[in-house]
């Protein structure tokens, strides 16, 4: 009986010592750090010396050879199937020219490098004019493409937005002011900031204040400066050009497109007040060009509403020297660690291969979701085309049937070049990309269907075969291409844009190729 009880009391005594130290554990706190820089130093190497493995980390940010399934930082031209890497990918959307045309991203889009890598390519892209001194785009788009953010808006305010894109081209470093360090923290004291005027502005009306935040909420957040969909304020209701979150309203598809049809200055009949980027030449169409909404997908999918932030997935700890557990910074694909050591440290529980496996299986399914929502949305610009230029008996109801069929078509490409543009090949919530591509095909179909019904129905046969016959991909489309007469008789969507007067190139990178003087 003695025995018996006193193995009870070593027990209970046992199980109190156990409480009493798991009480005593606190939650684990952040690392504070003082450094030797100031809080406005934006030169990425000053951190060398403060930080050198993560440094280190972040200069395989210049990686940019290898490929996972449906992805990786392989710089090649995203509308490309028929060229093998670097020029063309077998995963391949060959009708990005075709539907961006009229636009600047039909003359060259290409899959994102690294973020080292961000000040290079857009001053290399063909969106911007480089042949000259008027870039034909604002200011704006150097929004996230590096840390000279952080002084441009500082010293000219919401003015910045509306100046030329070309008249700040020699006033960067490629490699020291690309995105970095400063992005994301302040140097003096490593503090995680927002450097994004349009995110502090968002948080702003929501009566939020960025510092009293959840940790875990910030580590997102900073990310989700640059990885959303944004797009550039008409002057009426503010700063002109200035960069706008589309959320108040929500973040999923239909509550960003409902927002955008009271928030801008067309007078275009039946789309007054909405936004509008650009006029699609051939359906004359209003429409919306999607960014990159990875924010917006990931913070209501499975991972985001778990708490797993992007850091998580893109940023995990990584030993260095033997020893020293820090925070990765070479953001890239898990897909890209054959170990796939960030999804394990989860799904412990995993091999690497069915992880792998997994991840690829989900895309997949988007993807060939995401191929026949393009389809449908160029047959929905060559139904209108059609029903546009028909000079027969017109029902009674046409003009509201075309208004119909271009607001569908609108509405579809919108949501396919949300996930077109989003760069997870949907995996950062594979139901919301599958249900706004369903929803994609839906809205363009209808637009077809109104469009012949405004022809009398007398284009419908013309449009019942493939696609890909009745309008052939775009393959290849520039500025410089644009110049030439016989490429602007190649196809027949040509015929709807300019003829551009030949012109020499002005710009090479950030350096001037001409006398400022000579144009």
């Amino acid at each position: 009986m003695r025995k018996h009880m006193f193995f009870s009391w070593a027990v209970l005594t046992g199980l109190l010592l156990v409480a009493i130290g798991c009480s005593d554990v606190s939650e684990p706190t952040t690392p504070t750090y003082e450094t030797n820089l100031s809080s406005d130093e934006i030169k990425n190497s000053a951190f060398k010396s403060e930080f050198p493995l993560h440094y280190e980390t972040y200069l395989r940010n210049d990686e940019s050879e290898i490929m996972t399934e449906y992805g990786g930082s392989v710089n090649h031209n995203k509308n490309d199937g028929v060229n093998p890497l670097p020029e063309g990918y077998k995963y391949a959307q060959p009708y990005l020219k075709n539907l961006w045309l009229g636009y600047p991203f039909s003359y060259e889009y290409r899959r994102a490098r690294g973020h080292t890598y961000a000040l290079k390519d857009i001053l290399e892209i063909d969106r911007i004019n480089r042949f000259s001194e008027k870039a034909g785009l604002p200011s704006t788009c150097w929004n996230c493409k590096g840390t000279k953010m952080l002084e441009w808006t500082d010293e000219y305010g919401d003015s910045f937005w509306v100046k030329d894109f070309n008249e700040f081209r020699e006033d960067v470093d490629l490699d020291e002011n690309t995105i970095g360090c400063a992005n994301c923290h302040d140097p003096k004291d490593m503090e995680l900031r927002l450097y994004s005027v349009p995110l502090k502005a968002h948080l702003e009306s929501e009566g939020k204040n960025f510092s009293e935040l959840p940790r875990n909420e910030q580590r997102a957040l900073v990310c989700g400066q640059c990885h959303v969909e944004y797009y550039f304020q008409d002057e009426k209701f503010g700063a002109a050009k200035k960069p706008i979150f589309p959320w108040a309203k929500g973040k999923d598809p239909e509550d960003m497109y409902e927002y955008y049809k009271n928030t801008g200055d067309t007078n275009i009949p039946g789309f007054e007040g909405n936004f509008v980027d650009w006029v699609h030449p051939v359906s004359k169409t209003p429409m919306l060009k999607a960014q990159h909404p990875e924010y917006e997908m990931w913070y209501n999918g499975s991972h985001g509403a778990a708490g797993v932030g992007c850091s998580d997935c893109h940023m995990p700890y990584v030993r260095l020297d033997g020893k020293k557990k820090i925070s990765n910074h070479h953001w890239t694909s898990p897909l890209k660690d054959p170990d796939m050591k960030a999804c394990r440290q989860c799904h412990t529980d995993k091999t690497p291969e069915y992880l792998r496996e997994r991840v690829i299986s989900s895309q997949e399914k988007v993807w060939n979701q995401l191929l026949i929502a393009q389809d449908l949305s160029v047959k929905a610009h060559e139904a209108i085309r059609m029903a546009s230029e028909y000079t027969g008996p017109k029902p009674f109801n046409y003009d509201e049937l075309m208004i119909e069929a271009r607001e569908m078509c609108r509405k579809g490409q919108f949501f396919w070049d949300l996930i077109s543009a989003e760069n997870s090949a949907g995996f950062h919530n594979p139901t919301k990309s599958l249900d706004t591509l369903a929803s994609s095909q839906q809205y363009s179909q209808k637009a077809i269907d109104k469009a012949v019904e405004a022809a009398s129905f007398t284009t419908a046969r013309d449009l019942a075969g493939d696609i890909r016959e009745i309008v052939p991909p775009i393959l290849e489309h520039s500025r410089e291409l644009q110049m030439d007469p016989d490429h602007m008789a190649s196809h027949k969507w040509f015929e709807y844009i300019p003829l551009l007067p030949e012109s020499e190139k002005v710009w090479e990178g950030n350096e001037r190729l001409t006398s400022e003087n000579a144009h």
